[in-house]
């Protein structure tokens, strides 16, 4: 097994002290000569090492500033969630740094390691699930952490989501009234089990099976961006092609609004679709889109507020909690009708 290179081998080997290291490390460079700085900096990269981030950042003075790691900030709940989190913090007197992680969870640790090496007070991340060893190290520390939108298996941090098997119920619901049994729904790639992907879809499947409504597996398409208008082709060239869709999210939908105007499908009269995620333009759409509305404001703010709470009490290591928000429903004129039905 390789040895870990610690910061003695650096000091060592430069011919400094250990302090003279930690001091460029945290970037102190007042009293400290450019020969001196050189010659750590070339054993650093000679040697390979690499800082504990995590332990610096946990023998720090408060910077009164948190991170906040997202995983998609194109989706319209990164944007949100992250304006009700700044204005909480701000008027805390507290700074945020915002990163994008695009669902790359070796981007994620890169963000990590450089927010704890800047000694942030705290973080509140929407994660993947490439990091467990970082952030259960954070939590065995009891370092200020909170989760958005997502849970990850092996992780026990506190966790501000929304009830998605609701959402998807509402969804159902919805479209069943009005008259649709041939029921499709379409999300974004759901290989790395993305906790709102995967439960609206489990939703989805209890919401017919309450309904009487037999699942079919053709009708539910999990896919990378890029591929979803391959996998719409495939729901519309179905023997028995579905009369509504479902989107899972507001990029998913961006892809099946594109989808629809290409081929010429008129939604609200050849398909009935509704949305989950209230997006700017859903009310002056042609038609106007039924959405499934998230709360992101209250819940971007119950954020802030638990993490606030354990910067002020670091000693307090209570149980984490789930915190699950409702969704609402806003119906428009995206749900079409397709006759009445004989129960």
């Amino acid at each position: 097994m390789t040895k870990r290179i610690t910061i003695e081998d650096v000091a060592n080997q430069a011919g400094v002290s250990k302090s003279t290291v930690s001091q460029y490390l945290n970037e102190r460079f007042d009293y400290m000569g450019e020969k001196t700085r050189m010659k750590i900096e070339k054993v650093i990269k000679e040697l390979d090492y690499q800082p504990n981030v995590i332990a610096r950042s946990l023998k720090k003075k408060s910077t009164s500033t948190i991170g906040v790691i997202v995983a998609n900030i194109l989706h319209a709940y990164s944007t949100q969630v992250i304006r009700a989190i700044e204005n909480v913090c701000n008027e805390n007197g507290i700074s945020t740094i915002i990163c994008n992680a695009d669902d790359d969870s070796e981007k994620e640790k890169n963000y990590l390691e450089t927010l704890l090496s800047k000694q942030i007070d705290g973080l509140i991340v929407i994660p993947t699930s490439g990091n467990l060893e970082m952030y259960n190290k954070l939590i065995s520390e009891n370092f200020p952490l909170v989760f958005l939108d997502r849970i990850v298996d092996g992780l026990d941090s506190d966790t501000v989501l929304l009830d998605n098997k609701k959402a998807s119920e509402l969804a159902v619901d919805c479209l069943y009234e009005n008259g649709h049994e041939k029921i499709a729904i379409v999300t974004t790639s759901l290989i790395d089990n993305v906790t709102p992907r995967v439960e609206r879809i489990q939703g989805y499947k209890e919401a017919l099976k309450k309904r009487h409504i037999q699942i079919n597996q053709e009708y539910i398409k999990g896919a990378e961006l890029s591929l979803i208008k391959q996998k719409l082709t495939e729901l519309f060239t179905l023997s028995e092609p579905p009369t509504a869709i479902i989107s899972g999210n507001d990029l998913t939908l961006m892809e099946i609004l594109s989808y629809t105007f290409d081929n010429g499908i008129k939604i609200g009269k050849d398909i009935g679709l509704i949305t989950v995620d209230e997006v700017s333009f859903a009310a002056i759409h042609t038609p106007p889109l039924t959405t499934i509305v998230q709360p992101t404001i209250d819940m971007g703010t119950k954020a802030a507020e638990i993490l606030l709470e354990k910067i002020n009490n670091k000693q307090t290591k209570n149980k984490p909690t789930i915190y699950r928000y409702d969704p609402s429903l806003i119906v428009r004129g995206s749900v079409e009708r397709v006759g009445d039905r004989i129960d």
